[in-house]
């Protein structure tokens, strides 16, 4: 962690729905006038994606059956580890992009679902902003966990979770309802022995979770609306960021405690939440590094 050079992490498996936490931020840095480096997790994957299909026919074929993005074998771990330290230290890293289309990879000349070239980040950010896989995976050879000052879950219950990233491949990448039950259960391992842990280092968890019958999500025919769903905000320790639970209820109608710190609003104001929730901490932590 880094008094001068904060790191905010927001971390949540595929489909889980980061992209609207990540909106909230851009809000929040707009109206405060923050320079963020951000850094997306997968510019952190170990292969492009022709290598990652030849790298899993190999694990395949030497028995590995859960060899995925989600874990160690397809990740450099240890490259995230040192961009969070090094930035936390100085304020200064390098970073590279995963170009995900034709459109992100034209301005490169090169193709999608390959990497831009390493390169030294600009001078002057007042903060990095991950958003990913991994911002607080532990393994037995790295903590990326430990150097983020404020790392957040976005988790919705696992059956809406598979929903939304069946319909999300199958209308954004035309993949067989087939391919992505197999991706599912490939990437299960990883899921429950990376993805999962993470969540209970995250400073605050917001999951989604509806209130329709999601029993059987392979057979969905759509996604649960937000009003279709409350989300569950639980803030692993409140007096960290002094987190005002009245003021919450007051600003967030509809919105009941559950637990002493749990927060449960309405699907429809998730949005709103994160804003109100977030400006403040960030603040703070802005706050800090100009103390420093």
């Amino acid at each position: 962690m880094s008094k001068k050079h904060p790191i905010i992490a927001v971390t949540g498996s595929s489909g889980a729905g980061t992209s609207t936490v990540k909106v909230a931020f851009e809000h929040i840095f707009r109206r405060d006038g923050i320079n963020p480096l951000v850094i997306e997790g997968d510019s952190f994957h170990r292969y492009n994606r022709q290598e990652m299909k030849e790298a899993m026919k190999k694990a395949e074929a030497e028995g590995n059956h859960h060899f995925s993005h989600f874990g160690p074998e397809a990740n450099l771990f240890d490259k995230l580890e040192e961009t969070f330290k090094t930035y936390g230290e100085t304020g200064a890293c390098r970073r590279r992009y995963y170009l995900h289309s034709e459109e992100e990879a034209a301005p490169y000349g090169l193709r999608p679902g390959e990497f831009t070239p390493w390169e030294d980040i600009p001078p002057g950010t007042d903060l990095l902003f991950y958003e990913g896989l991994h911002g607080g995976v532990v393994t037995d050879e790295v903590n990326v966990a430990q150097y983020v000052d404020l790392l957040i879950g976005v988790v919705p219950i696992v059956n809406l979770e598979w929903i939304q990233k069946i319909h999300r491949d199958a209308a954004e990448r035309g993949y067989s309802a087939e391919a992505i039950v197999d991706t599912i259960l490939r990437r299960m391992y990883d899921y429950v022995h990376y993805i999962t842990p993470q969540f209970s280092r995250t400073d605050i968890n917001f999951q989604r979770v509806p209130t329709v019958d999601t029993s059987n999500p392979f057979i969905a025919r759509d996604i649960p609306t937000p009003d279709e769903s409350f989300v569950v905000i639980r803030f692993r320790d409140p007096k960290k960021f002094d987190i005002d639970f009245p003021y919450l209820l007051s600003m967030l109608h509809g919105s009941f405690m559950s637990r002493r710190n749990t927060i449960v609003v309405p699907g429809g104001k998730m949005g709103f939440a994160m804003e109100i929730i977030l400006q403040p901490i960030i603040e703070r932590l802005l706050e800090r590094r100009a103390e420093a």
